[in-house]
């Protein structure tokens, strides 16, 4: 059955575009990008003109499906030695192709991720006035953004996010205390479902780490010991229908610069994956998460595994809902692959600070990012030379 799209909010206006509350959410605004920025995207009936993308960007997908494996992460525990060769066979030849595979079998509660969907859904049907009270401060991770310009792109995506950091260094629960004092004591039960949702989200990819440690090869453990004090990136995305889908898009082409990211989709569905010049469309499977490798964990590997372009689409009829976990690890923590995939060194030792530095500085989500903060990190001694006596004279 097709969902109705959500009830707008009665007191919203019904002009295209309002004062913008940040052009980028994150407080960078993308060159040339439109300044213009909050809007209720229900009520438009038609796209403004600043969510029109290029076509280049825009052009619709392959029929053919991306090829990608459902990948049974339970045979690391069931002690099924020929299943776990299987995985670990598939997760390589995936990862050395595009990036992208699923992972069935896992431990996370159903219920719990049911919870988590409609937590999302309960959150961007407030008014858009209640949920502004989350905004994004600039320079900051968490926060509420709406039909915000992405730092990356000159264009306007089609969607709101709600996203907040977790880390579990502490005795504090952080997420259930974001919700609790950006949003008032009634979010409590929202934040503490969050939080939940987080930590199980953190499980699951250390599990992951290990399933990636057995399919390159290398010591056991050192990824997952690697992330075991991560901070990381909770995102809740919403794409509401939209009359003109063919001339916008819910998230532009990027590589995600973190290290993995783990998508649930709701049934709708709306991700694509650019392999081999064509945008492949990923079916959500039942019970199943999207797994994708990001350019931190692409270092990790030495370059072996890809960190792959991938957009989100948007369609005429129903609302969409997907949450992203973002695995980073501790700003401080200097990537470097394990010693049996160090030689030869594709890449230099960098922090991740370093690398969210050159990213915001410079705008770059693409499949050059890593090459491109590469000559950043290591100028000509030249340019070096040149560069600190520019930052010295400002």
């Amino acid at each position: 059955m097709v969902a109705e799209p959500p009830t707008p909010p009665q007191h919203q206006p019904t002009s295209a575009v309002t004062p913008p509350m940040d052009s980028t959410g994150s407080g960078i605004a993308a060159p040339g990008a439109t300044a213009a920025a909050v809007c209720d995207l229900r009520l438009e009936p038609k796209i403004p003109e600043p969510f029109v993308w290029p076509n280049a960007d825009a052009r619709p997908a392959s029929a053919a499906e991306l090829d990608m494996p459902v990948v049974d992460v339970g045979v690391l525990l069931n002690g099924d030695a020929e299943g776990l060769r299987r995985a670990a066979e598939q997760v390589a030849a995936a990862c050395a192709t595009h990036g992208f595979f699923q992972v069935s079998g896992h431990s996370v509660d159903a219920a719990l991720a049911r919870a988590a969907l409609d937590g999302a859904s309960d959150f961007f049907r407030l008014p858009l006035a209640e949920k502004r009270r989350a905004r994004r401060v600039p320079g900051t991770v968490s926060g509420y953004t709406s039909a915000h310009a992405d730092r990356f792109a000159s264009k306007l995506p089609w969607k709101e996010t709600l996203s907040f950091g977790f880390h579990d260094r502490g005795a504090a629960p952080v997420v259930a205390d974001y919700f609790s004092s950006t949003l008032g004591p009634d979010f409590a039960p929202m934040g503490r479902v969050y939080q939940k949702y987080c930590e199980e989200m953190k499980e699951l990819s250390l599990t992951i780490m290990e399933l990636l440690e057995l399919s390159l090869g290398v010591e056991r453990g050192y990824y997952r010991e690697f992330f075991a004090d991560s901070s990381s990136i909770m995102r809740c995305n919403y794409y509401p229908p939209c009359p003109e889908p063919e001339r916008t898009l819910g998230t532009g082409p990027h590589c995600d610069p973190t290290a993995l990211t783990i998508l649930l989709q709701d049934h709708v569905g709306g991700l694509e994956v650019l392999v081999d010049g064509d945008w492949r469309p990923v079916s959500p499977v039942p019970g199943a998460m999207v797994i994708n490798i990001g350019d931190t964990f692409m270092a990790l590997s030495n370059g072996r595994y890809r960190s792959c372009l991938h957009r989100a689409v948007v369609n005429r009829r129903q609302e969409r809902r997907s949450l992203a976990f973002f695995l980073c690890p501790r700003e401080d923590r200097v990537v470097r692959p394990p010693p049996s995939a160090a030689t030869p060194r594709q890449y230099p030792d960098f922090t991740w600070a370093d690398l969210m530095r050159f990213t915001q500085r410079h705008y770059r989500a693409d499949t050059r990012t890593l090459d491109a903060f590469t000559r950043w990190l290591t100028p000509p001694p030249d340019a070096a030379a040149a560069t600190a006596q520019v930052e010295a004279a400002s």
